[in-house]
């Protein structure tokens, strides 16, 4: 099959969109003739020499983009101009008589950009798709300033009503891909042709099992993951504090504009003997924290995605998270627990029933962990992810 992946930022040597997009691209060129549209980061290798099976068309992104990291990740400066090049190009080879059987954008999963092979005449696949999932109301008054640039995304609803080139992307796909159910709400003003769930990041592999059932001492607890209000460290702590009659501790591993406040929150409730936090730390470090763990506590109430969860479960871990966003649907109820994000004082009462039904129970969090990770190794591996996309793909060159 012929397919021209669409990806501004494509990067293996980098993080997060840029390494999900390559992997989508690397796994898709080794089994079908793949046209990769492109750009790269100024000093990094470009993707044409990253993946030589591919055929690569790229271009270096704006000077000063990359200057702040954050800032790029959530107003992509850069793809403006990425997609006047994209499109151009796109058009240009169709003039020439060059087919594709399907074009798919992987990137960016945020919804506010209008895909260049939109309305082209070529089976647009778009996502998995995402972002836009605001806070619970009860839970702005604890998340103190945002940022202006982040301020931005209450616009995101307003242009899919009103921005016609976004519309068209989304209503000219024959397929657009969401992260979670809510996807297709927020889109619901738009006509789609098909909408299907898929989270926008997967496993690699599965570590072999880990024994715990041996193990003494207290029960681990681990959080991972941006020190952000979002996050539900907060919560964690809060829930910590009503199980002081249990034998447990809390790794904390990853940093944030949240942990002054959390590490104030841990002395006022007198944690400081049971709560570590660790900072951020090299991602072979992560994975020892995993096989160290028992419980993976996870109670983020505005996730889109949340690939935590898939690596806490492949690590044979029980896991609590919330109901909505990524995380509530890539997990199931045979291992881990869903919970409602209503306010903080609800969130930390049910994290705080829920550690409290793992802690004391250690059949359950055998079950639940080896059930987690039997559900990666069935459904969340990246293997897994290509296969359904090219049955989707199949669909429709078939239609076609």
């Amino acid at each position: 099959m012929k397919i021209l992946l669409i990806a501004p930022a494509c990067d293996g040597e980098d993080t997060g969109e840029s390494w999900v997009a390559f992997q989508w691209a690397r796994r898709l060129a080794e089994r079908h003739d793949l046209t990769l549209v492109t750009s790269y980061k100024r000093g990094h290798t470009p993707m044409s020499r990253q993946l030589p099976q591919a055929r690569v068309i790229e271009w270096p992104e704006p000077v000063g983009v990359g200057r702040f990291e954050r800032l790029n990740s959530l107003l992509q400066p850069g793809y403006a101009p990425f997609h006047l090049r994209a499109r151009r190009w796109i058009r240009a080879r169709i003039a020439a008589g060059e087919v594709f059987d399907v074009a798919h954008q992987v990137v960016p999963v945020a919804m506010r950009y209008p895909s260049p092979a939109a309305g082209l005449g070529i089976p647009l696949v778009i996502g998995p798709v995402g972002g836009s999932l605001s806070s619970p109301s009860a839970f702005e008054a604890e998340e103190g300033a945002t940022p202006w640039y982040q301020r931005m995304r209450k616009l995101d609803s307003w242009r899919m009503r009103h921005d016609r080139l976004l519309r068209r992307t989304y209503a000219s796909a024959e397929l657009v891909v969401g992260v979670a159910d809510y996807v297709q709400d927020f889109l619901a003003d738009v006509p789609l042709r098909r909408f299907e769930v898929m989270s926008e990041t997967a496993v690699e592999d599965v570590p072999p099992p880990v024994a715990r059932g041996t193990r003494g001492g207290p029960v681990r607890l681990l959080h991972v993951g941006r020190t952000v209000r979002t996050k539900g460290l907060r919560d964690v702590i809060r829930a910590l504090g009503q199980v002081d009659d249990l034998d447990v501790v809390l790794d904390v591993v990853g940093d944030g504009n949240d942990r002054t406040a959390c590490e104030l929150l841990v002395d006022e409730l007198g944690l400081r003997e049971r709560v570590r936090f660790h900072g951020a730390v090299p991602r072979e470090a992560v994975d020892d924290f995993y096989r160290r763990a028992d419980v993976f506590v996870f109670p983020s109430y505005r996730e889109p995605g949340g690939n935590v969860s898939l690596e806490a479960m492949s690590w044979g871990l029980p896991v609590i998270v919330c109901r909505r966003g990524g995380p509530g649907a890539n997990v199931d109820d045979t291992c881990g627990f869903r919970l409602a994000a209503t306010s903080p004082a609800q969130l930390a009462d049910d994290t705080a029933a829920a550690i409290r039904r793992l802690v004391t129970d250690p059949v359950q969090r055998a079950t639940m962990g080896a059930a987690g990770r039997e559900r990666v190794l069935a459904v969340h591996l990246w293997d897994h992810r290509v296969r359904r996309m090219e049955t989707f793909y199949d669909d429709l060159a078939a239609g076609r």
